[in-house]
């Protein structure tokens, strides 16, 4: 099957505009959204999860759910709830089906780290996003290092749509949104 994709990179210069970009994210997200989350530790995957919850309004309290796989945050009005997933322990597309995300995935957000090559199954549509410690800059000498803290560093932000509920329309207005998300927060400013 060949998936139309649709793709937008940019440069984040701090934690600050990745939070940004998080809720400006969260905000266009609705019902049924598939959000796979790739990056090494440290890169900033949770602080995303953590913004991308902000706009979409749900409850506080989002960590990495490392030793649970899943945690699920209510919506605090009447949006989706998210359901944060962490894959990095499972193998494959049957080890993901034991989390039984299908019975859940049509009333939520469903937003999976590590989950590239493991849950593509579950939606025809997603957002693939990277996030990349900066790796233009010579002091990082290995960015793809274990590092369980997230580090206030350049990144850069990868964000791959696929599938029809990301038309044209749809992926121009993100994409128009991200930007602006970006550009209005001054860096070094923490995001509230």
């Amino acid at each position: 099957m060949n998936e139309a994709v649709q793709e937008f990179t940019c440069q984040l210069t701090d934690l600050t505009q990745t939070e940004a970009l998080g809720e400006a994210l969260g905000e266009q997200l609705q019902a049924g959204d598939l959000v796979i989350l790739t990056g090494a530790l440290g890169a900033g995957k949770t602080t995303l999860t953590q913004s991308l919850g902000i706009g979409l309004n749900v409850r506080e309290g989002i960590i990495s759910p490392t030793f649970v796989l899943a945690r699920q945050h209510p919506s605090l009005a009447d949006g989706p709830t998210l359901i944060h997933v962490d894959a990095y322990r499972l193998k494959d597309q049957n080890d993901v089906d034991t989390l039984d995300l299908e019975s859940t995935l049509a009333e939520s957000v469903t937003v999976v780290e590590w989950g590239l090559g493991k849950v593509e199954h579950l939606s025809d549509s997603r957002l693939e996003i990277t996030l990349d410690r900066e790796v233009n800059t010579a002091a990082v000498e290995n960015p793809w290092e274990e590092s369980e803290e997230e580090l206030d560093e350049p990144r850069e932000f990868t964000l791959k749509a696929i599938g029809p509920r990301w038309d044209s329309e749809n992926f121009a207005q993100l994409k128009d949104n991200l930007r602006s998300a970006i550009n209005a927060q001054p860096t070094g400013e923490k995001h509230a």
